[in-house]
């Protein structure tokens, strides 16, 4: 699914920068083409503090607000590859965070749902999602281990954040034969 909105070259990275990331994420086994563009195409230096802009393409997790960080590109990447390895449609993510693990997703299904239990990062996610033209993300303020019912089931659960033990209210929105 593409984005409605052409978001390679908003900001003020180059696209030789996020090209050696991609580089990067291949040398470390990336290898679903779809995936490897979606990261190519998301400005994740929207994704995090203007003043950690110029290292939003390291293949590091950085700190964001609330003591909260955002993925490393790797994970996002390879969370994303085992997501999308069969055809899903409908994705609910757990712990919005910025944004960019949804962001990245929105373009290769039909429809994200994210929930995420921080008003600050919550707010600032939709926004984000706002301004990059995404229409197919959709947003609850939340605990995300009571999951989104009334949007289930799902293909696929992708939880970044990192509970103990999976609750049960997820894998009971999840589809037979889904993914989490």
């Amino acid at each position: 699914m593409e984005n409605q909105t052409n978001i390679q070259g908003i900001g003020m990275t180059s696209q030789r920068t996020r090209d050696r990331l991609i580089e990067r994420l291949k040398e470390q086994g990336i290898s679903e083409p779809r995936v490897l563009n979606a990261i190519r195409q998301t400005p994740r230096h929207l994704f995090v503090d203007e003043a950690l802009a110029s290292r939003a393409y390291e293949d590091t997790a950085l700190p964001i607000e609330s003591g909260q960080t955002i993925s490393q590109p790797y994970v996002v990447a390879r969370m994303t590859e085992l997501i999308v390895s069969k055809p899903v449609s409908r994705v609910l993510e757990v712990g919005t965070g910025s944004g960019y693990q949804a962001a990245v997703l929105a373009q290769l299904v039909t429809s994200i749902y994210t929930v995420e239990r921080i008003r600050g990062l919550f707010d600032r996610a939709q926004q984000r999602f706002k301004t990059l033209g995404y229409q197919n993300i959709r947003c609850k303020f939340s605990d995300g281990s009571w999951g989104w019912p009334t949007q289930a089931p799902f293909d696929a659960i992708i939880v970044t954040a990192a509970p103990e033990v999976v609750p049960d209210e997820l894998l009971d929105q999840l589809k037979k034969g889904g993914k989490m």
